[in-house]
């Protein structure tokens, strides 16, 4: 199977309403999937689906809700016979500043969103078809998950922690199920708007290839991840970010090296 080639399988696309879960949504869609993409309302999610068409349902599901959770598995199961893909992609941010100077509720809403909502929804898929079927599992980390940044402990952390999830999972569920999580750079998100709305230019500027991520660039890789061109991958993360954990590329730039700085390779 090629990696446009994803007929026959079924998805679940948690978050998939916009950025980078209704990208994924609509690119296993293209690949040939059935796709269920969930939000918090069922308005929502309609809506979300209805800009793929055919192909793609929405399901009003709070992603830390496990009853809804459970009703979106069921859901599934009676309207397509399997669950072949997961996509845990819904992901929060409430917290901003030092860890020193916040509140255990927000901490409790970050890690329920985006650390346990991802174990939950793995935990139902694999008791409901992939345990006994196989399947495939990509979680959304970040690069700040490999990173320490100002104001962004909670996030970060919570991301580090799917990253660890996502090998220690991996080697719980295989061999019939793979588990691999994509790390997004800077994309142009409303999650993530903060880091490139007014800074863009600078954003770009600082990355290899000289521009912020698309949610479409996010997609197209766990579209990879979740077909059988990936069969021998698992407990992976793989980083989408146009290489800006390699750091800042602008003083790599020729414009950037001064003639003097050069150094002569002969």
């Amino acid at each position: 199977m090629s990696i446009d080639k994803l007929s026959g399988k079924t998805a679940i696309v948690t978050g998939g309403s916009r950025g980078i879960g209704l990208a994924t949504a609509r690119a296993l869609v293209t690949a040939g999937a059935e796709v269920i993409l969930t939000s918090r309302s069922q308005e929502a999610a309609e809506a979300a689906a209805e800009t793929i068409g055919a192909g793609a349902v929405g399901f009003g599901a709070h992603v830390a809700d496990e009853d809804a959770a459970r009703r979106c598995i069921d859901f599934a199961l009676a309207t397509y016979g399997s669950i072949d893909i997961l996509i845990n992609n819904a992901g929060t941010n409430p917290a901003f500043g030092r860890l020193v100077d916040q509140d255990k509720a927000r901490f409790a809403k970050t890690f329920d969103v985006n650390v346990w909502a991802p174990i939950l929804w793995t935990k139902l898929a694999v008791e409901a078809w992939m345990g006994e079927h196989g399947g495939a599992i990509v979680n959304t980390a970040s690069i700040g998950g490999f990173l320490h940044e100002a104001g962004l402990g909670f996030y970060n952390a919570s991301k580090a922690t799917i990253v660890h999830l996502t090998e220690q999972l991996a080697l719980e569920l295989g061999p019939r199920v793979r588990v691999n999580a994509v790390a997004p750079g800077v994309v142009r998100t409303q999650l993530a708007r903060a880091l490139w709305e007014e800074h863009e230019a600078e954003v770009a500027g600082a990355t290899a290839m000289a521009r912020i991520g698309e949610p479409d660039d996010i997609g197209a890789a766990i579209v990879f991840l979740v077909s059988e061109a990936a069969s021998w991958v698992t407990g992976t993360t793989l980083v989408v970010d146009g290489g800006q954990l390699l750091g800042d590329a602008g003083r790599f730039r020729p414009s950037a090296v001064a003639p003097a700085d050069r150094r002569s390779t002969t």
